[in-house]
C-alpha cells in the first residue's frame, strides 16, 4: 500500500486545513466529484481510498489526495481509516458514493466511534433476494419475485411467476446485468450469461445467484430521501427494452400530488422495513394502476448526477448533507456558488454510447456548457479509451443537467445541450485474416 500522495501539494506548499475526510471508492464521475468538493467546502480534506486510483481522473484533476489499498479487505480499510484518526488532523467521517462499499464504509465508521448508518442492514439491503424478502414481509409492494441458482432454476421460476420476467445479478449497481425475459428461451440464455460470470464490473468475485421477478409495468420513478423525509420524487427515462439503461431524469416529476404523496409514503415504508432510515436513500418505483412498486431501494445517494439536478431545481444540495450527517455536523445550507434555491425544475439527459469504438475526440463540451439553463455538463471518456456497449450506465458518455420554468422545458434544454457533445469513434480494427476472428 501506498503512503498518503498530496497532489494538491507543491514542495513547501501546505496541505488543506482540517481533518480528513474518507471517501472509500467512489462514483467515476458526477457526483464522487462532487463529495470531494462537498467535503473541502466544510473545510474537510477529502482522502479517496482506493484499490485502482486510474478509475478517477477527478482525484488527480482536482488534487485530492489518495490511499492505495485494498478496497474490499475491510481490515485493511479500518486500519487506513484508524491511521488517519491518529494523525494530528484527525478522521472527520468515513462515506462511500459507490453502492459497492456504503455496507463497509458504514462498519469501519461506527468501529473508529463516527456517525453512520447501521453497516448490516445496509450489507442485507445490498443482497437484492433479502431485500425482496424483507419488503415483503414487511407488507410493501414489491413484484413477484424467487431466487434461482441455476439457468433450470430461473427458468422454472419465471414459468411459475409467468413471462415476460426480469432477470437480474442478486448484488449490483447501474442496470448492470438486468435484462427483460420474454419466454423460456430468452430466460435459460440469460441465466446462463450471469450465472457464468466470475467477477463484477469492479472484478470483484460474484457468487452464483440471481433474482427472477415479475416484470413490472408502469411509469418509473425515483424517490431520494434524507432520514425519514422525502426530499423529491424524479421521474425517470429509460431506454428500449430489454434493458433498463436510465437515459434521464425529471426534477421534480411532473405528477400529481397524490401520486407524489404515494410514492414517498411506500418509499418510506420500504426504509422502515429495511431497517434504514439514516442519510440518503435512492428508492426507484414503478407506478401501476394499483399504486406504486418498489423496484429496488438502493441505500445510498443517488448517482446519474440526481443531486446536482435536485440543487439546481429545489435548492437542497443533498451532496453536502450526506457529508455533513457523516462527519457529525449539522446540515447546512447550499454552498457558495450553487443554484439559486426555491420552486424550479431540472432535468438530466444523458448521451448514450451509439456503437463501439475507439475514442479519437470528444467535442463541443464548452458549447454545452454555455447552452441556456445548463447547469453542469460531463463527460465519462477521453480520446484513447475504448467504449463498448454493455447495456448498463457504463455506456452513457455524456450527461448535462438544466434547468427551466417547467418540466418540459428544462428536459428540451438538457437534450438539446447533449446533442452538442461530440464523441468521434474510430471503427474497430476488422479480424485478420486467417485469426479466427478472434
Amino acid at each position: 500500500m501506498s503512503a498518503t500522495r498530496r497532489p494538491s501539494e507543491a514542495p513547501g506548499e501546505q496541505s488543506l486545513p482540517g481533518p480528513w475526510f474518507a471517501f472509500l471508492e467512489s462514483n467515476t464521475t458526477g457526483t464522487g466529484r462532487e463529495f470531494c468538493a462537498a467535503a473541502r467546502a466544510r473545510g474537510l480534506r477529502p482522502v479517496l481510498l482506493t484499490r485502482d486510483p486510474g478509475r478517477y481522473p477527478y482525484a488527480a484533476e482536482d488534487g485530492i489526495d489518495t490511499l492505495v489499498l485494498d478496497s474490499a479487505d475491510p481490515a485493511a480499510v479500518l486500519d487506513r481509516c484508524a491511521a488517519l484518526a491518529r494523525d494530528g488532523a484527525g478522521l472527520a467521517g468515513v462515506a462511500s458514493s459507490s453502492e459497492y462499499f456504503v455496507a463497509t464504509a458504514a462498519r469501519v465508521a461506527t468501529a473508529l466511534g463516527l456517525p453512520a448508518a447501521d453497516g448490516d442492514a445496509l450489507a442485507r439491503c445490498r443482497d437484492k433476494e433479502r431485500q425482496r424478502e424483507a419488503l415483503a414481509v414487511g407488507g410493501v409492494p414489491v413484484p413477484a419475485f424467487a431466487p434461482a441458482a441455476t439457468p433450470e432454476e430461473a427458468v422454472r421460476a419465471a414459468e411459475e411467476i409467468g413471462h415476460p420476467v426480469v432477470l437480474k445479478p442478486v448484488s449490483g449497481s447501474g442496470s448492470v446485468g438486468v435484462r427483460l425475459c420474454r419466454d423460456s428461451a430468452e430466460t435459460l440464455d440469460w441465466a446462463k450469461r450471469l450465472l457464468d460470470r466470475a467477477t463484477d464490473e469492479r472484478g470483484a468475485p460474484v457468487g452464483a445467484r440471481l433474482l427472477v421477478e415479475a416484470a413490472v409495468r408502469g411509469p418509473e420513478f425515483s424517490v431520494e430521501t434524507f432520514d425519514d423525509t422525502v426530499v423529491t420524487v424524479v421521474a425517470k427515462h429509460t431506454g428500449p427494452e430489454p434493458y433498463f439503461v436510465e437515459t434521464g431524469h425529471d426534477v421534480p416529476a411532473p405528477l400529481p400530488a397524490a401520486d407524489t404523496e404515494a410514492l414517498g409514503s411506500v418509499a418510506l415504508r420500504a426504509l422502515t422495513a429495511l431497517g434504514l432510515g439514516w442519510g440518503a436513500a435512492h428508492t426507484e418505483l414503478r407506478l401501476t394502476g394499483t399504486g406504486p412498486v418498489v423496484i429496488e431501494v438502493n441505500p445510498r445517494l443517488a448517482g446519474g448526477m440526481i443531486p446536482v439536478a435536485v440543487r439546481a431545481a429545489l435548492g437542497t444540495d443533498l451532496v453536502d448533507a450526506v457529508v455533513a450527517r457523516a462527519a457529525g455536523a449539522p446540515p447546512g445550507t447550499r454552498r457558495e456558488g450553487g443554484p439559486a434555491a426555491g420552486g424550479g425544475h431540472a432535468a438530466v439527459r444523458f448521451l448514450p454510447a451509439a456503437r463501439e469504438g475507439l475514442v479519437t475526440a470528444v467535442g463541443g463540451l464548452a458549447d454545452a456548457r454555455t447552452a441556456p439553463g445548463v447547469v453542469a455538463a460531463t463527460v465519462a471518456t477521453a480520446p484513447g479509451r475504448t467504449v463498448g456497449i454493455t447495456h448498463s450506465f457504463q455506456d452513457r458518455l455524456a450527461c448535462v443537467v438544466a434547468t427551466g420554468a417547467d418540466a418540459a422545458q428544462a428536459a428540451r434544454r438538457a437534450a438539446a445541450a447533449a446533442r452538442l457533445i461530440r464523441i468521434e469513434l474510430e471503427e474497430p480494427a476488422a479480424p485478420e485474416e486467417g485469426d479466427g476472428g478472434r
